[in-house]
């Protein structure tokens, strides 16, 4: 893929992060940051670039797509931001509509594989969030400063197997590791569906239960942004060369990959762990202090990736769609 494709495609990224308009300053302040860090790596000032003329709206969707010649990447481009859009929940009314518009404009309207790809995403989201939306919700503490002690829970609490959750978390951080080794862009989408729910089963297990708003903003507060983590993960993708389709299997060995299956190893073990201490800890930590506990978490967290290397990958190959479907469910 050309520089100029590259930015053209990050750029579509981004707007399709931007479009529904909820929570934008957050948003574009990762973007921002998203865009020193593309510009501060070797060989990627085009990327940065790409995402400062989507935040300046100097590029407009159709140019985007303009840029985008090979159908193999126009393809890529939907398929991407179809993901993006189902990164913080099923599809708003805003962001159908800019899905529509930026199909149309790659001209992908009859393209069944497209319409297969994006059903299966589709899916794949609904079936996480489901998983956890309809959870009753206890005493809810401001995370906006500093978190105040919980009242009494409904749920008597209960004696935590504290060896059985470190066990469960790092299945989890296995799971979201090889699901980075996947070439589809349902593979992405299920990653933080995936964190609320092992959040909220950590939750549980001291006698805390909260719906997936309430765990959606601990992990955002945390600093592991969401739908904007998409654009992150897509945007190194473009760096590692990951722009091919490899009907299914894994793409090239783990050289191109070996970025974000640690990213998403780590941030899914090191956030399982912060929620271990929050919750253990009564649920009294300032935003500050859980935003410094989870960095401190990363370090330990990608070391310890390195040891599971082998499960990560004989993990990867049994994975598909109705697989990632169960787990989110189950």
């Amino acid at each position: 893929m050309k520089p100029e494709e590259q930015r053209a495609l990050l750029g579509i990224l981004v707007q399709a992060a931007l479009c529904d308009g909820q929570k934008a300053d957050s948003e574009r302040q990762f973007i921002r940051e998203l865009a020193q860090q593309l510009d501060a790596t070797a060989g990627s000032t085009h990327l940065a670039q790409a995402v400062q003329d989507a935040l300046l709206q100097r590029v407009t969707l159709a140019q985007a797509a303009q840029v985008l010649s090979s159908p193999a990447h126009r393809q890529l481009a939907y398929e991407w931001a179809v993901a993006v859009c189902d990164a913080d929940g099923l599809t708003s009314t805003a962001e159908k509509a800019f899905l529509s518009q930026l199909k149309a404009q790659l001209g992908l309207g009859a393209d069944a594989s497209v319409a297969d790809t994006e059903t299966q995403t589709h899916a794949v989201a609904a079936a996480a969030y489901a998983a956890v939306q309809n959870a009753p919700a206890d005493d809810v503490p401001d995370l906006n400063g500093v978190a105040a002690p919980a009242e009494a829970s409904r749920v008597a609490t209960p004696a935590v197997d504290s060896a059985a959750l470190d066990k469960m978390i790092l299945n989890y951080a296995i799971l979201n590791g090889a699901l980075e080794l996947l070439p589809q862009s349902w593979a992405s989408v299920a990653i933080i569906p995936l964190q609320i729910k092992m959040v909220y089963r950590v939750g549980k297990a001291h006698g805390v239960t909260l719906d997936q708003g309430y765990i959606r903003e601990f992990i955002a507060t945390a600093g592991v942004g969401l739908t904007s983590q998409y654009v992150e993960q897509f945007g190194r993708k473009l760096l590692g060369g990951l722009v091919g389709k490899a009907g299914g299997r894994l793409l090239g060995g783990l050289a191109g990959q070996a970025t974000g299956m640690a990213f998403s190893f780590a941030t899914t073990y090191a956030l399982g762990h912060l929620a271990k201490r929050y919750y253990a800890g009564g649920r009294v930590m300032s935003t500050e202090l859980l935003r410094q506990t989870y960095q401190g978490l990363l370090g330990p967290a990608k070391t310890l990736q390195q040891q599971h290397l082998g499960d990560i990958q004989a993990r990867a190959r049994s994975l598909d769609a109705t697989e990632v479907m169960r787990l989110v469910r189950s």
